[in-house]
């Protein structure tokens, strides 16, 4: 079977199925290719079930606060992890069930979605595994990525887990060592901890959870530390140890463990595309190279989109480029402005970076504004006053360029940070604002007053009030 159609869409995870649905706005003529496993990978096995299984660990860990605040029996209190899993698995299946019905389960099989693998065999025309030819004005790539886990562990077998098998396990092991301590293998390992596994945390790097500000990476260190073993800043091996156990060794320091949980990254899936065959320029690890702003591949009639970038592995950010790559495959190419980058990592305390990156400033050009999250009153109360934050502003304009949190509810300022950073608004600008009291929020004021003092500014008036 041979079809015609203005837009062909490669992969029908968050970036495909976005893209998809701004597509259908625009034209009847379009065609989505899948042959892998649907539901988007948020929604199988990642955003979504990993906070699921987030809850259950801290809604257990909370256990540890009863007797501070005269709540007796929380020793009493223990785990199902059969029971655990079977939340978690049913969680994800409802979220997988909710997109595949609005989205997937509404389109023509064969007309509209193709259940198969598509290869290029030239920029416009695609060859499906299930025999069908599909020749197309624009092609959008978004295929995703998969987990990487090294040539010489694979020999391990299902000792060895990804994100991929972790969460259609049905009983866990007893000991696991979870290597990469990134934003996935940070929420992970803290999260097996709290449910009772003996989990040690390894990563190449000195830092954890992507942080770049050393001092806060330190206090973050500290903080994991006191839950489960860090040893970071080694390469790690991986061999057989005693029985049917792995020996995980880093250094000077040697672990057995059950399982090993491999958290060093995705690959983007461009394997078996024939991108050789588009006519487009790749990078040296064969994905297309693109504009950010327009998610089109060179001057090309091919756009990119998701993971498959190998850029930003957040669903929000996917279902930015798909909306990008969507409305430019379906009009005259036209750059936008990309968002305010905002990142979340969902540990206890939660790690967020916005604006901004530590390491992307020059240091010489900002001021840093220091907010703790230990002696204040709301994290006091909450028995959460683990923490600091920092907000960097520029020196010259006092306008506010990103920050790095670690702390309670550092989710929702995040936001707050990235809505204002987005308006470009300036320390003075954000003092203005209300701060409720007793609130975690106010550790951001402690943040935007200790920079206030720093840039030298100062007001008309005692007060941050604007005269009528």
């Amino acid at each position: 079977m041979s079809k015609q159609v203005d837009v062909a869409i490669i992969g029908a995870g968050s970036a495909g199925l976005t893209a998809c649905g701004v597509v259908r706005k625009y034209t009847d003529s379009w065609a989505l290719i899948d042959g892998g496993e649907l539901g988007t990978t948020c929604a199988r096995v990642g955003c979504m079930p990993s906070k699921a299984a987030i809850q259950i660990a801290e809604d257990l860990h909370r256990r540890e606060v009863f007797g501070k605040e005269g709540i007796e029996g929380g020793e009493g209190l223990s785990l199902n992890i059969e029971d655990a899993l079977e939340r978690v698995e049913d969680m994800r299946d409802l979220f997988v069930d909710q997109v595949l019905a609005n989205s997937i389960d509404e389109m023509q099989p064969d007309e509209e979605f193709f259940e198969a693998n598509a290869r290029f065999v030239s920029a416009s025309e695609l060859a499906l595994d299930d025999g069908t030819t599909i020749t197309a004005k624009k092609v959008i790539i978004a295929t995703g990525s998969t987990p990487i886990v090294p040539d010489a562990w694979r020999a391990f077998g299902d000792r060895v887990l990804t994100t991929d098998e972790f969460f259609e396990l049905d009983e866990l092991p007893q000991s696991i060592a979870v290597i990469g301590m990134g934003v996935i293998g940070l929420e992970l390992g803290q999260t097996l901890a709290r449910w009772g596994l003996d989990v040690s945390g390894f990563d190449m790097a000195q830092q954890v959870g992507g942080l770049k500000d050393p001092e806060i990476n330190q206090i973050a260190i500290d903080t994991f530390s006191k839950e489960f073993p860090l040893y970071l800043g080694n390469a790690v091996e991986v061999a057989e140890g005693e029985g049917s156990k792995l020996k995980v060794t880093a250094g000077e320091v040697s672990v057995d463990v059950d399982n090993i949980l491999v958290c060093i990254g995705r690959s983007p899936n461009v394997k078996n595309l024939g991108l050789e065959n588009a006519g487009i320029e790749l990078d040296e690890r064969g994905v297309p190279l693109f504009n950010p702003n327009t998610m089109q591949a060179g001057e090309s009639s091919i756009f990119v989109a998701g993971d498959v970038t190998n850029t930003a592995p957040i669903l929000h950010e996917a279902n930015i480029e798909g909306r990008i790559a969507g409305y430019n495959a379906t009009h005259e190419v036209m750059s936008f402005k990309r968002k305010t980058p905002l990142t979340v990592t969902f540990s206890d305390p939660n790690i967020v970076h916005v604006g901004a990156g530590f390491d992307a400033l020059d240091q010489d050009r900002i001021e840093t504004g220091v907010g703790k999250f230990g002696p204040l009153g709301r994290a006091l109360i909450m028995v959460k006053n683990k923490g600091q934050m920092h907000v960097y502003a520029d020196r010259q304009t006092g306008k506010v360029l990103g920050a790095t949190i670690f702390g309670p509810k550092g989710e929702n300022l995040g936001h707050l940070l990235a809505w204002c950073i987005e308006q470009e608004l300036t320390v003075t600008d954000l003092l203005k604002m209300p701060f409720y009291h007793p609130t975690i929020e106010e550790g951001l004021q402690s943040a935007l007053y200790d920079l206030k003092g720093k840039l030298g500014l100062k007001s008309d008036y005692p007060i941050e009030l604007a005269p009528l």
